[in-house]
């Protein structure tokens, strides 16, 4: 027993050696460290900077967002000129006229000019394109040319006609209630004082990334490819024809088509729809609107909006205001502290006259 005992002891002690940290300083955690002594005065010129540096941040962002140019127009309940006293919204809303066509137009006032290259929106209110249904609605795989593919696009997922009214089941392209709900007024500007058509381009509204990698045409003939593939319901004309006036911007590539498809986050929103690179000088001007995209059904609002912009972009003024707040408050506390300084030293002085 004994002998055992003597045994189980130098295992132990072994055992201890091996797991002991080594006779250092790091491993003993003797280094030397340094351990600030926060203080109401050592704290007064770290807020005064931070206060001071967020207002100067603030100031430029927000003067050069102030310094952005921007206009919009409601054009939601304009008169037809087809119809004498009806509006185009009406029209709309009237399912024995919803195929008849519906132009108005709307004057205003540009204050300003606007130089360089002026950017045209359509902007809605009330539609969510962040429904969860909604989203999902399209197929992803159909839009980079695989026609026959209808992914996760239901309710609207097949026909049971093909184009050409012959029985059959087959995939709408493009399938989805995204697709199927296709902003599609026309807007054209006219200069009032020059008596002229605005001078616009629908080339490079949309993403880079999405025109070149996730929206891809079929191979081939786009009108053969799309010839067997009936529209959404909603639709006036098939994919290949979305622009008659440019072959190559139609199909899944149609600019357009491109910036309705990527959905907005909030229920108002505005989406790029020309560029003006001209510029636009100050005057009268007619907004003219082919009326096809209905809005009665949400009870929603169109607006037209004209904007320029700045290095740091569009009319945003929330960054600039944020870091005027943080900067103001930090300039706030540096001086409370200050004053909490001064009142704690005199209290200081006080006892020590009283203790003499």
């Amino acid at each position: 027993m004994a002998a055992n005992s003597e045994e189980d002891e130098y295992w132990e002690s072994q055992h201890a050696k091996s797991n002991r940290p080594g006779d250092t300083a790091f491993k003993q955690q003797r280094l030397s460290a340094w351990k600030p002594v926060v203080t109401v005065r050592s704290t007064i010129p770290v807020f005064a900077v931070i206060g001071v540096v967020f207002l100067v941040i603030g100031g430029i962002l927000h003067g050069s967002v102030t310094a952005v140019k921007q206009i919009q127009v409601e054009y939601t309940n304009c008169v037809s000129q087809e119809y004498t006293g009806r509006m185009c919204s009406d029209i709309r809303a009237n399912l024995s006229l919803v195929t008849e066509p519906c132009t108005c137009w709307v004057n205003f006032t540009l204050p300003e000019q606007y130089s360089g290259t002026v950017y045209m929106y359509y902007k809605l209110t009330d539609f969510y394109q962040n429904h969860r249904r909604y989203i999902k609605s399209r197929s992803d795989l159909q839009l980079r040319g695989s026609l026959a593919s209808d992914g996760d696009c239901t309710p609207l997922k097949t026909a049971p006609f093909n184009a050409t009214g012959q029985v059959e089941s087959i995939a709408i392209a493009p399938c989805g209630l995204i697709a199927n709900s296709l902003f599609n007024d026309t807007l054209t500007l006219f200069s009032i004082g020059e008596n002229a058509t605005v001078n616009v381009t629908g080339r490079g509204i949309a993403w880079k990334s999405d025109h070149s990698t996730k929206f891809r045409n079929p191979s081939g003939n786009i009108t053969e490819a799309f010839a067997n593939y009936p529209s959404p319901p909603n639709w006036q004309r098939s994919a290949d024809e979305l622009d008659p006036s440019d072959p190559d911007n139609n199909g899944f590539q149609n600019e357009d088509f491109i910036v309705w498809m990527r959905t907005a986050a909030l229920s108002t929103f505005r989406k790029l729809y020309r560029k003006i690179p001209a510029g636009l000088e100050k005057g009268d001007y007619r907004l003219i609107v082919t009326y096809d995209f209905p809005t009665h059904a949400f009870s929603g609002k169109k607006f037209l909006v004209l904007n320029t912009i700045s290095w740091l972009g569009g009319r945003n003024t929330f960054l600039g205001i944020a870091y005027l707040v943080v900067g103001s408050i930090s300039l706030a506390v540096s001086l409370a502290f200050v004053f909490l300084s001064v009142l704690n030293s005199g209290s200081w002085h006080v006892r020590q006259r009283d203790v003499l």
